[in-house]
């Protein structure tokens, strides 16, 4: 939590229209000093997108003052946060963010800025949203994510709340709008500006005594049941390249302390301990719903008192040579770009973490090519498996 000043103020509003405007000065200063660290920074990495400047302008028309309650859903950097802070000049935000770089920059910004009194970081739920007038979402690519957003929205937030929802036009579909109207009598799509358009969801919704997320299905090709929230990679279901490193687990060795590093729902945690009763294992993804999935994957299959789940950003609160096995599944992409740098900065975790003579199985798709860095940042690194798209190689930490 940054700041926090405990439940919405309850006070009367003018019945004027808003006070606060947006100006591009505003938000270009705003913008300008906003970092994405520590999440991987690049010349092509930047901390905000025009869809944050575009719902900070559509929520000016919401915004009648200070008082006024406001969420933010999905904020990546800070930039929805701050900017609803500094430049509509609302008094108190709340805010939930999936990732933990996201938080801890935002934590960051906030705190350059001199605003982390006026911000509360929260997880989604009635905690977040109780009171909300206006809510600020920057929309999830996931579908089931943005369903479990949406009922939450619905749940928690005040009767005539407004659903701010935007995201850049080429990843955006139909099928939000249909989620959307599950919570919501009312979506209506607003005109592109900036290749970005918002969806304005009112009029909410009766929803169903339970939330229907996390979800659990059976796998029976695997014997375990696996749990997910919405924003979980994968869903329940079982990514190709996590079943191809499953291929090789016989071929693991026996472990004292293993880690899976980017655990996803956790479901090579869960095979993993499940084939080696003896062994401690540690899953650990900077996703806030990865981390909830994966717990409650471990509950689900009776190894709740040997897997420990962990939120972190790239093992960044392990002490180093405290793991003898790390299993890894690295992401390719940094939100919506294609870039190595969410790989290397796991690489260069597993150099710090593992003890010597302590292994790294990672699975990759080969034309990523890998191999060059893992032998320079771990040890010597050897293919233990190909098919047409997926690498499977073994590392020793030299």
């Amino acid at each position: 939590m940054v700041g926090g000043r405990g439940p919405f103020p309850h006070v009367p509003k003018s019945e004027s229209r808003p006070e606060f405007s947006v100006t591009p000065l505003d938000l270009d200063a705003l913008f300008g000093s906003l970092r994405r660290f520590p999440d991987v920074e690049a010349a092509n990495l930047q901390a905000h997108d025009a869809t944050d400047r575009f719902l900070l302008e559509t929520a000016a028309g919401y915004v009648t003052g200070p008082e006024t309650r406001v969420a933010v859903i999905g904020d990546r950097y800070g930039a929805l946060t701050l900017g609803a802070l500094a430049v509509l000049g609302v008094g108190h935000v709340r805010v939930s963010q999936d990732l933990y770089t996201g938080r801890l920059a935002l934590q960051r910004n906030a705190e350059a800025a001199g605003l982390s009194g006026r911000l509360e970081q929260l997880g989604l739920g009635a905690a977040l949203l109780d009171g909300a007038e206006v809510v600020l979402l920057q929309l999830p690519k996931a579908l089931a994510e943005l369903e479990e957003i949406a009922d939450a929205v619905a749940r928690f937030a005040a009767p005539g709340a407004v659903l701010l929802a935007g995201g850049r036009v080429k990843h955006m579909s139909l099928g939000m709008n249909a989620v959307l109207e599950q919570s919501f009598g009312s979506v209506q799509p607003q005109l592109a500006q900036r290749k970005s358009r918002i969806l304005v969801a009112t009029q909410r919704k009766a929803v169903p005594a339970e939330p229907p997320f996390p979800v659990s299905e059976e796998n029976s090709e695997l014997g375990i049941t696996v749990c997910a929230h919405g924003a979980a990679f994968s869903g329940t279901r079982l990514d190709i390249g996590t079943r191809f490193l499953l291929g090789f687990l016989d071929r693991l060795p026996d472990a004292r302390h293993a880690i899976d590093l980017g655990c996803g729902t956790g479901i090579l945690a869960t095979m993993y301990a499940k084939s080696r009763p003896g062994t401690h294992i540690t899953a650990t993804d900077q996703s806030a719903a990865a981390v909830a999935s994966a717990r409650a994957t471990a509950a689900a299959n009776g190894l709740a008192s040997r897997i420990t789940v962990v939120q972190d950003d790239a093992m960044s609160t392990f002490d180093a040579g405290s793991a003898d096995l790390i299993l890894l599944n690295p992401p390719f992409h940094l939100g919506a770009s294609v870039h190595a740098g969410a790989a290397l900065k796991m690489f260069e975790a597993a150099a710090r973490v593992l003890e010597p003579g302590g292994e790294l199985w990672t699975v990759y798709n080969s034309h990523l090519q890998y191999r060059p860095a893992l032998e320079r940042l771990i040890g010597p690194t050897t293919e233990e498996g190909r098919n047409p798209k997926f690498t499977v190689t073994r590392s020793v930490r030299r």
